[in-house]
């Protein structure tokens, strides 16, 4: 269920883009509100999942970690909600969206080197059956592109 957010909300959320660290006093003193009614509205926006709190990093600042684009056709129209959250649990998708235009699916996967790409593209995704056709744009750069590393990811087994 979508929640309605109102200017509060909006800016409770944007001072917590800024430092997700800030600490109550500061935004207490940005929101305009009292200590209990900034608890009240941080539950319930973390509670409903519209609001989570955590470390992202800019992998582009990283020498370890590679960002590819990956466009997928599957074979069954009717099976695209199903396709869609199989390929989202894949440890190495960061985001998979359902898009219009000659594509089905477009997928944000990070890697920590070219096989570790090879090997999703050739084994990972074709294992999950009914694709029929995969494209990787290898991202070169980019900017303001922070990424929530899934804790199940490799790279996290590297330490």
């Amino acid at each position: 269920m979508k929640s309605n957010l109102d200017a509060t909300d909006r800016t409770l959320i944007k001072q917590l883009s800024i430092d997700g660290r800030m600490p109550v006093n500061k935004l207490v003193e940005h929101l305009g509100v009292t200590p209990p009614t900034l608890y009240s509205r941080l539950k319930r926006l973390l509670g409903s999942g519209v609001l989570k709190i955590a470390g992202l990093i800019d992998i582009f600042k990283t020498d370890d970690l590679i960002m590819a684009i990956v466009a997928v056709n599957i074979n069954d129209g009717c099976k695209l909600e199903d396709k869609l959250e199989q390929i989202s649990n894949l440890m190495q998708v960061h985001s998979s969206v359902v898009v219009t235009g000659r594509f089905d699916i477009f997928l944000e996967v990070v890697i920590p080197d070219m096989p570790a790409l090879y090997e999703f593209m050739t084994k990972d995704l074709p294992e999950l059956g009914d694709i029929d056709a995969s494209e990787s744009f290898v991202v070169m750069k980019a900017k303001n592109k922070w990424v929530l590393p899934k804790s199940s990811s490799e790279w996290f087994d590297r330490v």
